[in-house]
């Protein structure tokens, strides 16, 4: 006897699927874009690859999103 439910063998939940084509996404995008590009802000310069600018940007602006979110619900 096994513990799985009839029915349920073998099947992928949609959400899976959705997480694996988002990572193969983000794969191929960060092999893409490779390519260095220069970051100036207020005094500073600073040369990085493209993906990693727009990861660092990604994640602050989720960090706002979170922020803000979490202060709207007090």
């Amino acid at each position: 006897m096994t513990n799985e439910e009839p029915g349920r063998r073998g099947t992928v939940a949609p959400s899976t699927w959705v997480g694996l084509a988002l990572a193969v996404l983000a794969i191929v995008f960060v092999l893409q874009n490779q390519g260095r590009v220069t970051i100036q802000l207020l005094w500073m310069r600073v040369g990085a690859p493209m993906w990693l600018v727009l990861l660092i940007l990604f994640l602050v602006g989720w960090a706002v999103g979170a922020l803000v979110r979490r202060r709207r619900r007090r």
